[in-house]
């Protein structure tokens, strides 16, 4: 029997001299051992990015904010060089592949491999959405690169990008941070003369500031900003300089003292000190019936509820990603009056329980980030009460984080993928904790629904419905912008009484009451009241109340081509049936006649096995236009 302890005793073979290793045989085994497998951090990389990072916190960078760190890279350098992704991977301690997966999923970063490729002097996004195809960006596009290059700015780069949210201004073109609403050719030339690189083109600061009191609008139209309407500039030169005016993309803004001089606070600072119980506020809210304003609608109060009973630490996260084209609510209040809002941040936060917030902001709102950061500086230098931990997060152009739970993934610093539910997150949401979710729109009435009394803002409507909703209205009306209106409004109603009626020569032909995913009806549905649970049984919804009127010098198709190229581009890519479906979909709609066979199938699979609502939703441009329209797509 071999030995197990001495092998070479039963074969009778001599034991090799085994050499002894020394100190420094050992520690060059361990270099050897602990070298990094890889691409190495270079040493002027790992300085460049530190540098922007700041010092280290004595536990280290936090993971979760790997998308903030992504951004001051983008911002700093133009794009993203792959030897700082590299820098940033081992300073976050992450494996490099995690760093460049989130950085390739989110459409405003560019990954440069080569550390010889220069980034743009400028990037000059054009929007494609429905709104700015409809008002002339294709030609924008068409004729920009080749008259940039005439006039001598051929390192400016042209895009084409989904809605930026300013649909009431279109065509809108946007040179690096700033705006340019009614973008024309000669005015974006005028434009890159008066800010040819990026440390001048951002978005003006307000220049002035005023009380905003959104309850005395009710029911009515929201003013624009006073240069905003630079369609009817004389000429060339007029519209050029009204493209670059501060007012058009700046209005003035409520600052702290004005605020708190009109009764601001005084509610958040009575629940804080016990003046008011939670009980009230919850029962305010239901009485009220006020409802998610983000497209869901789901009761305020109850969802209220819901999270205070979960077990602590509780969250609350808040969704600015307003990126439905169409879609431009958020950004005109938040840009006139962001107290209100914070007002409504502290009372649900009271309410609640909750320890921290979080507020995920869309990186097309650069004038908003700057208003809301100096607004979240006021409040902390001189806090009513007390004050919960508030962290104000920067998306990165990705459509899908305005779904909760992609949204959650986003502020963990990760792809912005929706999750699989159950479990929802009102048990189960932020780092595992139950999380409060709410649109911005929702916390921004919260203190006027109990300031006023919940029958205020119940008095409100029309045809049975309570309350009132902010339509974002484009398209082919006189007066487009944010509409305060009564809920149960119709679109008839909605184009006559607060847009003016119809642009001269132009006559209704159909209109999406939803945005890109809400379906489009056509003129002879124009009484059918725009609120939650009415357009159902028509195939559409209501969603965040974008609606995008269309005349007879339209054509449904092509308003649903172009919505599904959107919703193709934004998939996540997470699911077949949207990441496949949309893009299918996308190119049987190019066909002079439509397959509405192959098209109903798609449409059935898309609805019936997409995780999430973009890819549920995705088939309602489809199966109105059969519908509906389908004169335009059948022999």
């Amino acid at each position: 029997m071999t030995s197990l302890t001495n092998p070479t005793a039963e074969s009778g073979a001599d034991p090799a001299a085994v050499a002894v290793a020394t100190p420094d045989d050992l520690r060059a085994l361990i270099r050897r051992k602990s070298r990094l497998k890889g691409r190495q951090p270079e040493d002027t990389a790992l300085a460049e990015v530190a540098a922007l990072l700041g010092e280290r916190p004595p536990e280290g960078f936090r993971r979760d904010l790997l998308i903030e760190y992504l951004h001051r890279l983008n911002d700093h350098f133009g794009v993203l060089h792959l030897r700082h992704l590299v820098a940033l991977a081992r300073l976050l301690n992450l494996p490099l592949a995690e760093v460049h997966e989130v950085a390739s999923f989110y459409h405003h970063f560019e990954i440069v491999r080569s550390d010889s490729a220069p980034a743009p002097r400028l990037v000059l996004r054009v929007c494609d959405s429905l709104s700015c195809s409809m008002a002339g960006s294709a030609d924008l596009l068409a004729q920009l690169p080749q008259r940039l290059r005439a006039a001598g700015h051929g390192d400016v780069q042209v895009q084409a990008v989904p809605c930026v949210g300013r649909c009431a201004q279109a065509p809108v073109a946007v040179l690096h941070q700033h705006p340019l609403p009614q973008a024309t050719v000669a005015g974006v030339l005028h434009a890159v003369d008066l800010m040819p690189n990026r440390s001048l083109a951002q978005h003006p600061c307000a220049q002035a500031a005023m009380n905003f009191d959104v309850a005395a609008h009710a029911p009515c139209s929201i003013p624009p900003a006073d240069a905003a309407d630079a369609a009817d500039a004389a000429d060339a030169a007029d519209a050029a300089d009204a493209a670059v005016g501060v007012d058009a993309v700046a209005p003035a803004v409520t600052d702290l003292a004005t605020y708190r001089a009109h009764g601001g606070y005084a509610l958040a600072t009575a629940l804080a000190h016990g003046e008011m119980d939670a009980e009230q506020a919850l029962t305010a809210l239901e009485d009220a019936g006020l409802r998610g304003l983000g497209g869901a609608g789901f009761p305020a109060g109850r969802k209220w509820r819901i999270v205070r009973e979960q077990p602590a630490p509780r969250l609350l996260a808040v969704n600015i990603d307003e990126g439905e084209p169409g879609t431009f609510k958020d950004r005109t209040y938040l840009e006139r009056d962001p107290h209100r809002f914070l007002e409504g941040v502290l009372i649900a936060a009271q309410v609640a329980g909750t320890e921290a917030v979080y507020i995920y902001l869309r990186d097309e709102y650069h004038g908003c980030r700057a208003v809301l950061q100096q607004a979240l500086a006021q409040l902390q230098a001189q806090p009513p009460c007390p004050l919960p931990q508030i962290e104000l997060r920067r998306g990165a152009g990705a459509y899908i984080c305005g779904e909760e739970s992609a949204m959650l993934e986003s502020i963990e610093g990760r792809r912005g993928q929706p999750r699989l539910r159950p479990p929802y997150i009102a048990q189960v949401g932020l780092w595992g904790h139950p999380t409060l979710a709410h649109n911005f729109e929702t916390l921004y009435w919260v203190r006027d629904t109990m300031e006023r009394g919940p029958q205020w803002f119940a008095s409100f409507g029309r045809r049975g419905r309570r309350g009132l909703r902010s339509f974002s209205v484009s398209g082919r009306v006189r007066q487009p912008g944010v509409k305060l209106a009564p809920a149960g409004i119709t679109v008839q109603e909605l184009i006559d009484e607060y847009c003016g009626g119809m642009q001269a020569g132009h006559q209704l032909y159909a209109y999406l009451p939803g945005g890109a995913s809400g379906g489009i009806l056509p003129a002879r549905l124009a009484d059918v009241p725009l609120d939650f649970d009415t357009l159902q049984p028509y195939g559409c919804f209501i969603g965040s109340a974008a609606v995008i009127v269309l005349s007879q010098h339209d054509r449904a198709r092509d308003a649903a081509l172009n919505v599904m190229r959107f919703l193709a581009h934004e998939s996540c890519g997470q699911c077949t049936p949207c990441r496949v479906g949309t893009a299918k979909a996308a190119a049987l709609m190019q066909a002079p006649h439509w397959d509405a066979d192959t098209l109903a199938d798609l449409a059935q699979v898309m609805q019936d096995a997409s995780i999430c609502g973009l890819g549920q939703a995705a088939p309602n441009p489809i199966r109105c236009v059969q519908t509906y329209f389908a004169h335009e797509v059948q022999p």
